[in-house]
């Protein structure tokens, strides 16, 4: 009987240890969010970091960041949300250091965002960045629409729960230029990571939705990110691509090989790409074909 209770006192210590653990806050390095913000380059960010594809429903007509169309994933279908100035349908009586949380750590002020929102890669923006993009949307025409409410399956609903999922899959920092590299190739790189987010839907994921680092940008073959061809040098030099061919591609659609990009790929590059400098989209094309 001794040896019983001895056993499930030390499972006790054990899932108590476990749990403490997985449910702790994950947080990443401190923002300067003293700095001052450029509602100029906090536009360009919202066509960067992909705003306008996702959270713009233009089959209905919904009004510019007033929310987006549901994506359906095998854990729900999760509704993108109105993220406009507006004080009660939007974002706009969310502070700065709200903001901030969300985009670099993944914590809204209702709790636990879902990683449907890109946060692990919004976290590698720099801290200028962060406060110009949220002085843009605080600027954006205020749509009083409530987006619709997603539609997510149990027990993925319980947003504590995310807390387990970040601590298992989200390492919240900064963006880190890779040494010896060109300024160019490390562009190009923090893009596809960081707010443009390549990776997020060309990259397989687990069964939990994480990324599988160790074949970014090889391919997804469904899921959470949709189906999307691998980007890796091998894979673009198949399809004719050289660097010129995919920055022009990224603002026209056209491939090489006389096609056009349509459904995901083509509002992303509709709403995002096509609106970058040609200078961004040469660093990604860059980074994308390096040797």
């Amino acid at each position: 009987m001794r040896r019983w209770i001895w056993g499930v006192a030390v499972l006790a210590v054990i899932g108590m240890g476990c749990a403490g653990y997985l449910l702790k806050p994950v947080s990443g390095p401190a923002r300067d969010l003293t700095l001052v913000g450029d509602v100029t380059r906090g536009n360009y960010l919202i066509r960067l970091g992909g705003c306008v594809a996702c959270h713009t429903d233009a089959k209905v007509d919904g009004g510019f960041l007033a929310g987006g169309p549901g994506l359906a994933t095998q854990f729900g279908t999760f509704v993108p949300p109105n993220i406009t100035s507006d004080k009660t349908a939007g974002i706009g009586s969310w502070t700065l250091a709200q903001f901030s949380d969300a985009m670099s750590n993944g914590m809204g002020p209702r709790g636990n965002l879902y990683p449907v929102f890109p946060y692990e890669h919004y976290t590698l923006m720099s801290d200028q960045e962060i406060v110009d993009l949220y002085a843009a949307l605080m600027a954006t025409e205020p749509v009083s629409t409530h987006a619709p409410a997603s539609q997510i399956a149990f027990p993925f609903n319980i947003r504590l729960a995310m807390s387990a999922w970040k601590n298992l899959f989200f390492s919240p920092g900064r963006f880190e230029p890779e040494a010896g590299k060109s300024e160019i190739y490390n562009r190009g790189k923090y893009l596809a990571f960081g707010p443009a987010h390549c990776v997020a839907c060309h990259s397989p994921r687990n069964a939990l939705g994480a990324l599988d680092w160790d074949q970014a940008l090889a391919g997804s073959p469904g899921g959470v990110g949709g189906k999307a061809p691998a980007l890796t040098r091998a894979a673009l030099v198949e399809e004719g691509y050289d660097v010129d061919s995919l920055a022009q591609t990224l603002e026209d659609g056209f491939t090489p090989g006389f096609d056009v990009l349509g459904a995901a790929m083509g509002e992303v590059i509709a709403d995002s790409t096509s609106h970058w400098t040609l200078e961004d989209r040469q660093a990604v094309a860059s980074y994308l074909l390096a040797e």
